[in-house]
């Protein structure tokens, strides 16, 4: 409601928020409690640790952060004032290797040896396949090019749960 003052009567928001035009003036003119002080202070230092970090601690890191300050939290407090000010960490995705080189079985001779420029069409096809998360499973999907034309001669794809 005194956000929205220079718009609306208070009369008006009163009644359409079903409270007393004398509670939000009571309100409005009380002084700040000691605990909600604390914790908007309380609040002021876990985001501080929090951006200290770049958006990447979480109630762990924010907990060692304001312990080195001087300062002792619960997991619980920490992440309830994380919640009440809309903080997330981010985090960075583990690095999954998805190659082998190192293996014993037979590699394919390359033909091309990187000369991509053909003189007539339907002379060579070259291919490439990718994978898709969906509900049924894994997508397969493989589609064929011819190289004088850039053009897709083909394509296939297969589901596997």
């Amino acid at each position: 409601m005194k956000n929205h003052s220079d718009e609306f009567s208070v009369e008006r928001m009163a009644n359409v928020l079903d409270v007393s035009r004398s509670g939000y003036y009571d309100w409005l003119g009380r002084i700040e409690s000691e605990r909600t002080r604390q914790r908007r202070l309380f609040d002021l230092e876990v985001k501080s640790v929090f951006t200290e970090g770049k958006g990447y601690y979480g109630r762990k890191r924010i907990r060692m952060g304001l312990a080195l300050k001087g300062r002792k939290a619960s997991s619980r407090r920490i992440v309830s004032s994380m919640i009440r000010q809309g903080l997330r960490a981010k985090y960075k995705r583990q690095y999954r290797v998805t190659t082998d080189s190192k293996h014993v079985h037979p590699v394919a001779v390359n033909l091309l040896n990187r000369n991509f420029t053909v003189d007539a069409p339907n002379m060579v096809l070259v291919s490439d396949i990718t994978y898709l998360p969906s509900r049924s499973g894994w997508l397969y999907l493989t589609v064929f090019i011819d190289l004088f034309s850039r053009m897709v001669v083909g394509y296939g794809a297969s589901v596997r749960p």
